[in-house]
């Protein structure tokens, strides 16, 4: 922890002084503030404030979406990725899509089962 600049007093509760608690950290909102004594209930602390007004949805495909999902999720230049297929990449890039998309599912459950230990993020 110390080489992320943590004490081990900053994960102990703070403690009193003159009878009140004392609060060394502070979490702030647009409309709400909460006091923290350590950094241990910082993490309680955000999803205390996380959970508060928010809305979590996950679409399976494009289809899915309203016209304004679509523009906030995919076809804003704000904040869309694209990436360039060239030319020697496309009879890959087929093949992928064949495997991962198409209708058999055999296929796509050797891929799945060939490379599931190779997968660093997973989106379920």
């Amino acid at each position: 922890l110390a080489e992320f600049g943590i004490k081990v007093k900053d994960l102990v509760p703070a403690g009193y002084r003159n009878g009140e608690p004392v609060f060394p950290y502070r979490l702030k909102n647009d409309d709400s503030e909460i006091k923290l004594s350590s950094l241990r209930d910082l993490v309680p602390a955000l999803y205390k404030l996380g959970e508060k007004g928010m809305k979590v949805t996950r679409f399976k495909g494009l289809g899915e979406m309203d016209s304004e999902e679509l523009w906030a999720t995919a076809m804003d230049p704000e904040v869309r990725t694209l990436l360039q297929v060239a030319l020697d990449d496309a009879a890959a890039a087929d093949e992928m899509f064949r495997v991962l998309m198409g209708d058999h599912v055999e296929p796509r459950r050797d891929f799945i089962e060939k490379h599931a230990l190779e997968v660093k993020d997973l989106d379920i």
